[in-house]
């Protein structure tokens, strides 16, 4: 049985990746730029460009394509950098579980009872580790 986090992994951040780099991409930025913001791969680039990686098996909902758009023109205007992708990455993360996307993914694409609720009783809690604060 496949954890959420594990979902999150392979479905959740690819299509997030998706998502900016055609963003990204329709702003006028160039594959290699992109994958620069991004720290990936240009050949992942073309990938998540030519729909070969970060498929459609997530449906975000506009609240969160906006999210995504709206970090896309921050990142090529300057006005964001790596810690507002990966702030902003964790938040998208927290929302798919509080609107059941990542509920629908898991049951979809892991062996777990059609009746589990895990996910669901916790909203309120993120698997995210950004989210918590950590006291050495």
């Amino acid at each position: 049985m496949k954890q959420p986090c594990e979902i999150v992994v392979w479905y959740v951040i690819p299509s997030c990746r998706a998502i900016l780099a055609k963003e990204l991409f329709k702003l006028g930025m160039k594959q290699k730029e992109i994958s620069n913001i991004l720290d990936i791969t240009q050949p992942a680039v073309s990938q998540y460009l030519s729909d070969k990686r970060g498929g459609r098996e997530v449906k975000f909902t506009d609240e969160i394509n906006k999210m995504l758009e709206e970090l896309a023109y921050k990142l090529k205007e300057g006005l964001a950098g790596q810690m507002d992708i990966i702030a902003e990455i964790c938040e998208i993360c927290r929302k798919t579980r509080t609107e059941d996307i990542l509920c629908m993914l898991h049951k979809s694409n892991s062996d777990i009872p059609e009746n589990c609720q895990q996910c669901l009783s916790r909203k309120e809690e993120s698997f995210c580790p950004h989210s918590y604060s950590f006291s050495i």
